[in-house]
């Protein structure tokens, strides 16, 4: 009898395998979900010495007012997560674009078991990488010396935190405002804390305070105040220059405490309403879903295929990178309407704002990137930008949150004129210009703010070595740049000829410091002389974090003038090989110390290309406009398969806010934007099988490489919509019209295919001698 009962059993489950609704949920395709394959770890094993990124695990939304992170750091260190740590010591709100800025508008939530502590170095618990889960939307981890396992989980300017404690009769929760004055208040009746930090650090914002409000579901029975290291079990309320709270309970074995957080940079009352408004009635998972979900449908708007499964969470490692700053500091009133916190006059103005980005850094890829997949969120930014020049009298070059005073350039004229070429529009583009001007023409109260040497510049055409203006070629050849941004944005705006001749004129100033001597650029003294003796090992002094070899580079704008001076493209492409064949060698004696930009450039083994910080990261792609681009295609490969992994080690520098990431992501998918403020991507070729943009218009745009392998790097051929396509550079209007770019790849380079002129990309003096012609 058992025998056709087993047949009878096997029938059934065939038909029901075989049944249609059955066949269709088997063929159905499983979602795509590349918030899964991001590591918010890629690039925490850093430290002062040498930077494999200098990241933390940031979980928020996109381009989210508040960021959360583990904290392993002490507190006012910047470093306030690294890899190589044992203990956390709470879980703190950040803005902090990076550890050598530090962070403003930090509070610390840290739970605790057993005996009743509340110093940072006491309270500290040590964990385990093997039990921490951290994904661009959840973090989750086990305190081994409180036997409690924290998670969190974030909206824009709220989050949801969940506490698993043991069975104990004294568990608490600390909260820690932090010091340079802050204060909270405890409401046991409402199960609530309250409280405000001013912490901040880089650029003293006007009467600055980042108020919080804490919900518990769990009634509190005990509820203390501290300030310093002084416990206050008398006094629910604390205002000091450290303060903090600590509230207690009894838990049971597995037993869940839930906080509902939220802050705001305007008022407690406006805390409660992001609160009510963020969190609503949904509970942890309800917040944890539709994170995940906002981060899948910004992550999903590029779709690669085709690669190893660590490039793919390479990939979208860095693609979550590339989603974070600059972040909100805009927030909605009860109306709905964008308002946000001035840091120049501590005054609530209507519009928008963002904060935590370098220009020097994000100008070079970081925007152009936002420009082409996240065009929205960039108009945006650019209204908040005008917001800062009406408030504050200057743009910024760097916002933490207000103007702070590192870095050189007046780059936000690339980030201004970049996204209005590129079609971005809403905003008053016309104050937006009238700022450029203003800061190209004008030393600002700080150093980083307009341009430092204004006058030198204007006059002589250079910032002088010898005027005691630090930095100075590097300031040049940036300003050279910045003015033909202006240029180009003038001419799109229909400005008055002369004021267009004006910024074309100075667009050239790099030429000043050409040396045909060495071939490279120098600093030039304010009588015309170069300065001596020149080393061109030499890290800082006339030039930024780096040398003369890794800012010779810098015309961005005028490839072919570059190509002119040194003396046409065969002796152009030697001094490009000689990047990668030159030992390593290097001169800190400026900086009196090995900084660890130099140290990774050493190790890096490719010579003096040093990857890991930007003035270089567009130099592999000048290739392209000397007839040998092929060399660049063999270069990005390289620079891609050892440079980035999706590990704690997994960057070759600081990852700098999105910018070496954009790096890869645009050259991940076959080309970079080496001039912004041109509607030009330069090739490289592509890492994938398939990348698909999703482009916010609802068009796709495709770039297939089918025969894409790690020895098949080379474009043998390649068609645009079918039609054959010879050039070195793809429009930005190509791509947005959406259609299919497709390579044919192979092993060895195509020394034929991209070499004629007509293949070149952009160059000022190229165009200029067209238009010359033309009128002829």
């Amino acid at each position: 009898m058992k025998k056709p009962i087993l047949c009878t059993a096997l029938i059934a489950l065939a038909i029901i395998l075989g049944s249609p609704a059955s066949i269709l949920a088997q063929q159905k395709k499983p979602r795509f979900e590349p918030e899964e394959l991001a590591n918010p770890l890629m690039g925490t094993d850093s430290k002062v010495s040498l930077s494999n990124g200098n990241t933390y695990p940031a979980v928020a939304v996109p381009w989210g007012m508040n960021l959360w992170t583990a904290q392993t750091g002490k507190m006012g260190n910047g470093w306030a997560y690294t890899y190589d740590e044992d203990k956390i010591r709470g879980f703190k709100q950040t803005h902090q674009p990076s550890p050598w800025m530090n962070d403003y508008g930090q509070f610390v939530i840290m739970p605790v078991t057993g005996k009743l502590r509340f110093d940072q170095d006491d309270r500290a618990s040590w964990f385990s990488h093997k039990s921490e889960v951290a994904k661009p939307y959840y973090y989750s981890v086990y305190l081994a010396d409180h036997d409690v396992t924290t998670e969190f989980t974030p909206t824009e300017r709220a989050a949801q935190f969940r506490f698993t404690y043991p069975q104990s009769d004294s568990s608490f929760i600390v909260i820690d405002a932090l010091d340079k004055g802050s204060y909270v208040k405890v409401i046991p009746a409402e199960n609530k804390i309250i409280g405000y930090t001013t912490k901040n650090a880089r650029s003293n914002p006007k009467d600055f305070k980042n108020h919080f409000v804490i919900y518990a579901d769990k009634p509190f029975t005990l509820a203390y105040t501290w300030h310093d290291s002084v416990l206050v079990k008398n006094k629910l309320e604390m205002s000091a220059n450290h303060a903090g709270a600590i509230i207690g309970f009894k838990t049971f074995k597995g037993e869940k405490v839930n906080l509902r957080v939220a802050s705001s940079f305007i008022s407690l009352e406006q805390a409660e309403l992001n609160l009510k408004r963020e969190l609503a009635n949904d509970d942890f998972e309800a917040t944890k879903q539709k994170a995940k979900a906002l981060w899948n449908q910004a992550m999903s708007r590029i779709i690669v295929e085709g690669g190893t499964d660590e490039q793919l969470r390479t990939f979208y490692s860095c693609l979550y990178r590339t989603l974070f700053f600059p972040h909100k500091m805009y927030e909605l009133d009860a109306n709905g309407n964008a308002v946000h916190y001035s840091p120049y006059d501590g005054k609530v103005y209507p519009g928008y704002r963002f904060a935590g980005t370098g220009f020097w850094d994000t100008f070079r890829a970081l925007y152009p990137f936002l420009n082409l997949a996240y065009p929205s969120i960039n108009q945006e930014m650019q209204a908040g930008l005008l917001n800062d020049y009406k408030e504050g009298g200057w743009l910024p070059e760097w916002s933490s949150p207000g103007y702070a005073n590192i870095m050189i350039g007046n780059n936000s004229a690339s980030v201004v004129a970049d996204a209005y070429m590129k079609g971005l529009r809403g905003y008053d583009i016309n104050t937006l210009y009238e700022a450029l001007l203003h800061g190209a023409n004008n030393e600002g109260p700080i150093t980083a703010v307009g341009r430092a040497g204004a006058e030198y510049y204007n006059k002589l055409g250079y910032v002088p070595y010898d005027v005691k203006i630090n930095e100075n070629a590097a300031r040049t050849l940036e300003y050279a740049y910045d003015d033909f941004a202006i240029y180009q944005l003038a001419k799109a705006l229909n400005r008055p000829q002369t004021e267009i001749e004006l910024y074309a004129k100075r667009s050239q100033n790099y030429r000043h410091l050409f040396d045909p001597a060495t071939g490279l650029m120098r600093g030039k003294n304010q009588d015309g002389t170069f300065q001596s003796p020149f080393n061109p090992f030499k890290w800082g002094d006339a030039f930024t974090e780096g040398n003369s070899w890794h800012y010779s580079w810098s015309v961005f704008h005028d490839v072919q003038g570059l190509i002119d001076l040194m003396g046409g493209k065969k002796n152009f492409v030697a001094k490009l090989d000689s990047v990668f064949t030159l030992p390593p060698k290097y001169d800190e004696s400026y900086y009196g110390s090995v900084i660890h930009e130099i140290r990774e450039m050493q190790i890096a083994n490719m010579g003096q290309y040093a990857h890991g910080n930007q003035p270089i990261q567009h130099m592999i792609y000048l290739y392209n406009y000397a007839a040998e681009p092929w060399k660049a295609q063999y270069w990005v490969r390289e620079t891609m398969n050892r440079m980035y992994l999706p590990t704690p080690d997994g960057y070759c520098g600081d990852e700098d806010n999105g910018q070496t990431s954009a790096w890869y992501i645009f050259s991940s998918m076959g080309f970079y934007p080496v001039t912004p403020a041109v509607n030009q991507y330069v090739m490289g070729a592509p890492l994938f099988k398939k990348t698909t943009i999703k482009l916010e218009t609802g068009k796709e745009f495709v770039i297939e490489a089918p025969a894409n392998s790690r020895e098949n790097l080379y474009i043998q051929k390649a068609t645009l919509n079918g039609k054959k396509y010879e050039k070195n550079w793809i429009s930005h209007e190509d791509i947005l019209k959406g259609g299919k770019l497709k390579f044919d790849l192979g092993a060895r380079p195509n020394k034929s295919r991209g070499t004629l002129d007509a293949a070149v990309p952009y160059s000022f003096s190229s165009d200029r001698k067209l238009s010359q012609n033309l009128k002829q």
